[in-house]
């Protein structure tokens, strides 16, 4: 019997997008709902697994995790990309790495998303017209402010596209960021303290990584315009935590959006709940209709190819 764990199904869906009873008839297929990523005994829960299939990077799946799972054959993750994987230890146990086919437009759209309804106050009155009040706050237009883009691929050009449709003047950077790219798709390359000075509208879609990794902290926040709105879909960790809720706090920015954060879930009781001028989201970028479909088909398919033999999306 081959064992199959799907972990963090949040939304209790992977039965909606997957037939798991057409596969082989000696796999089992077991759906953990809940987050068991910090429990204390995760590895007694996944012990007799052969396969995880991790959302994302809800699970750590870590080097230390790794070498406790004595059957683990194959781990397959959603998306071509996780940086929560120690996926050397996995090469030194020989078990394989394979990703699915994701969307990208989903993260982009739900940043258009928070910047409108943090620049036009819409989540204010929403709770307004719900509670009988009307008209207590004042939007500003996005036509003539300047949008800035932290990491112009994938993500980030879409907002940017976004921005030109809204007439707004659009800046960029990030550290491997070419004048040419920029001009290529008629965006202004500018450099990095000039990207948190012009910005009215600032959003991350930047990569996790040691150079990124508590990046926008309290120096280049203070740099920023005392109206200006920041927005991170990308991963909490990339802004120092601390640095934003105090500039939050002190009125330094207008605002701010975060769909990620640097503890996920986030407690019921953190902090960042109740701080007035932040919206925040579950980290929902990535969650749709459609990336779910592909996420769990592509689940399906690397296990199906597996158990006869073959590879699917092979992540080296």
């Amino acid at each position: 019997m081959i064992n199959v764990a799907i972990l963090d199904d949040y939304q209790n869906v992977a039965n909606k997008y997957v037939d798991w009873n057409s596969l082989n008839k000696e796999v089992n297929v077991k759906v953990f709902n809940d987050y068991i990523g910090k429990e204390k005994n995760i590895i007694e829960r996944l012990r007799a697994f052969d396969v995880l299939c991790l959302m994302r990077e809800r699970t750590p799946l870590s080097k230390d995790l790794i070498n406790e799972l004595p059957k683990l054959k194959l781990v397959v993750t959603s998306g071509m990309w996780n940086a929560s994987i120690d996926n050397d230890a996995l090469k030194k146990r020989n078990i394989t790495l394979c990703g699915t086919d994701t969307e990208t437009s989903p993260t982009a759209e739900l940043t258009w998303a928070l910047i409108m309804i943090g620049w036009r106050g819409i989540l204010t009155e929403l709770e307004n017209m719900k509670s009988g009040r009307w008209q207590t706050t004042i939007g500003k237009n996005l036509k003539g402010k300047t949008l800035g883009i932290f990491f112009l691929v994938k993500q980030g050009l879409q907002v940017a596209n976004f921005g030109k449709a809204f007439g707004m003047h659009v800046i960029a950077w990030s550290h491997n960021l070419i004048k040419d790219d920029c001009e290529n798709v008629n965006i202004e390359y500018v450099d990095c303290l000039d990207l948190f000075k012009q910005s009215d509208i600032l959003t991350i879609h930047t990569r996790l990584s040691e150079r990124t990794h508590g990046f926008v902290d309290r120096a280049k926040l203070n740099l920023m315009k005392k109206d200006s709105f920041l927005v991170n879909t990308s991963r909490g960790p990339i802004i120092k935590e601390s640095d934003l809720v105090n500039c939050l706090r002190n009125k330094i920015i207008g605002g701010a959006a975060l769909d990620v954060f640097d503890i996920e879930p986030l407690p019921n009781d953190h902090y960042l709940r109740s701080i007035d001028n932040l919206i925040l989201t579950p980290h929902i970028g990535y969650v749709s209709t459609e990336s779910y479909k592909k996420f769990f088909e592509g689940y399906f398919l690397a296990i199906q190819a597996f158990i006869n033999g073959n590879s699917v999306n092979v992540i080296k």
